[in-house]
């Protein structure tokens, strides 16, 4: 009988170890609508580049900038009755049309030739208007003006012209926001122009994000310290003030924030209002309108919302500058 020999192979058996890739900070600057932006996010790779953020601004500026002849707001601006919207722009005109009832009319986007009389808009003015000029303007200001179907804006007049800055830049903020939810990023910053929207957390700590938010001195049209720092995981911080844009004529300080109900330069006590919202379009619509409508009632309209919390810095019946939050703030801040 012959031996047979049988070699077999030696098969080593275990697991085989992969080292997990490091999560790290991915940081995005850049300019964009006059300001500039900043997206931070939290991932093991690059997913987003700055060319993909350029070109998500560059499309909203093709829709939205006042500033830009080409735009559809502009091509509104310039029309007879109507025109076709793209989605940037029915989604900010109909959210705008929902807070000016929301507002009773304190926020008005139609308030835009007010805006450029008042030197705020893209074309230069030689002097301030006159309480006549204002009236003839105010006729061409209300929203009831502007009708929505589908797509199609109409005005019902010639004369209404609509002006998008008070609520557009929480709405790029949003949509750089969904581009990064599109690309399953769990955790990230997108600030543009100081306007922010946050989820999740700071990695690799995994800390809350936090935020400070600024103040103005003894001098209300200068930037002093941070004021207040709150910790968040999830929504949209966005600060409208007097101090922010404005021009001095006659002795007087015209700021760029016009009640569109007088037709003048807002003139409540409040210096600054930071609004916390789910999203930032929201805070960014409602900054505005807290700022025209004065301490007291703006106080009253964020605590009758669950989906608001404010931060005021007002100047007081003595002159002197103070702060105060609603209830539903003043837990954020807490929560540090």
């Amino acid at each position: 009988m012959r031996n047979l020999l049988f070699f077999l192979p030696l098969i080593l058996c275990g697991a085989v170890v992969y080292k997990a890739e490091p999560i790290r900070a991915f940081k995005i600057t850049g300019h964009a609508q006059g300001t500039t932006y900043q997206v931070t996010y939290y991932s093991t790779d690059s997913l987003v580049t700055k060319a993909q953020v350029d070109s998500l601004l560059t499309s909203i500026d093709s829709s939205l900038s006042i500033y830009k002849t080409y735009s559809l707001i502009s091509r509104f601006n310039q029309a007879e009755a109507n025109i076709k919207m793209d989605a940037h722009l029915a989604t900010v005109v109909n959210k705008s049309i929902e807070t000016y009832r929301q507002t009773e009319g304190v926020f008005d986007i139609t308030v835009q030739p007010l805006v450029q009389a008042w030197g705020f808009g893209p074309k230069k003015t030689d002097k301030l208007p006159d309480s006549a000029t204002i009236i003839s303007l105010k006729q061409c200001v209300d929203s009831r003006y502007l009708q929505v179907n589908g797509l199609q804006l109409t005005k019902a007049k010639p004369c209404v012209k609509i002006d998008v800055n008070g609520i557009a830049q929480g709405y790029s903020v949003d949509v750089v926001a969904s581009f990064l939810d599109s690309k399953h990023i769990k955790n990230y910053l997108v600030e543009i122009g100081g306007e922010i929207r946050i989820k999740g957390h700071r990695q690799p700590s995994n800390e809350k994000m936090k935020i400070g938010i600024e103040a103005p001195g003894e001098d209300e049209f200068q930037l002093s310290l941070l004021q207040k720092i709150i910790s968040l995981d999830s929504g949209a911080i966005t600060t409208s003030g007097s101090y922010r844009k404005f021009y001095e004529s006659g002795g007087k300080r015209i700021s760029h924030i016009i009640d569109p109900r007088t037709g003048y330069s807002n003139q409540s006590e409040l210096i600054s209002v930071t609004v916390y919202a789910p999203d930032a379009m929201t805070a960014d619509a409602y900054d505005n309108a807290l700022m025209v409508m004065g301490l007291q009632k703006a106080m009253n309209f964020v605590e009758n919302r669950k989906d608001l919390a404010a931060y005021f810095i007002y100047r007081d019946k003595q002159g002197k500058i103070s702060d105060t939050a609603t209830s539903s703030f003043n837990k954020l801040v807490n929560k540090q």
